[in-house]
């Protein structure tokens, strides 16, 4: 399985930081109006292999979820692209900024696939792109898939190799999600609420 999930089109530095650029403009003009928050959602797949068809699969699996957690507020769904730098949903609600992001760090936390996705939320702010972060929740930190420590920490220290990192990936996806107890008590167990 570990081959077909990871079968898709390597991306380049040059790519990945043209797509976050065009992610910048895309959620400027997306945020039409001071009332509107936009959700951003796109995967955190390490390595040169952004999208494949199983990988847009679990993105759609969550991206249904998102969908659940804003059903009760006025919202629209902008956009689903499946592009080779991975894929992104945009979904615009009035919801609170910080109960929208409380939503989206549940989902990021307790989803069977939610440690492959970030669940951003954004609005404008002086005609800026305003966020709101778990840190400005006093909220857990993200966890690192192999190890369970601080992901950034994890990541900016390089600790992990990619394949580790997608061999992880793997078996989460391979086990419909699904992690050994003492690895769900370790994602999940002690968070902020």
């Amino acid at each position: 399985m570990y081959n077909t999930i990871f079968d898709g089109e390597p991306v380049t530095l040059i790519e990945m930081l043209d797509a976050r650029e065009e992610r910048l403009a895309t959620q400027k003009k997306m945020l039409s109006n001071k009332d509107e928050r936009l959700i951003c959602a796109t995967m955190n797949i390490p390595g040169p292999i952004k999208s494949s068809p199983i990988l847009v699969d679990v993105f759609s699996k969550i991206v249904e979820q998102v969908k659940q957690q804003v059903s009760n507020s006025k919202g629209k769904e902008l956009s689903f692209y499946s592009k080779k730098t991975g894929p992104e949903y945009y979904f615009t609600c009035s919801l609170d900024p910080v109960e929208l992001k409380k939503r989206m760090v549940s989902i990021e936390e307790t989803h069977p696939y939610g440690r492959l996705v970030d669940l951003d939320v954004h609005w404008l702010q002086g005609g800026t792109v305003a966020a709101i972060s778990r840190a400005d929740l006093d909220l857990r930190k993200r966890r690192c898939l192999v190890c369970q420590k601080d992901a950034k920490e994890c990541g900016r220290a390089r600790v992990h190799s990619i394949v580790e990192m997608q061999e992880k990936i793997s078996q989460i996806i391979q086990n419909g999600g699904e992690c050994k107890d003492e690895e769900k008590n370790s994602l999940y167990g002690n968070r902020a609420t």
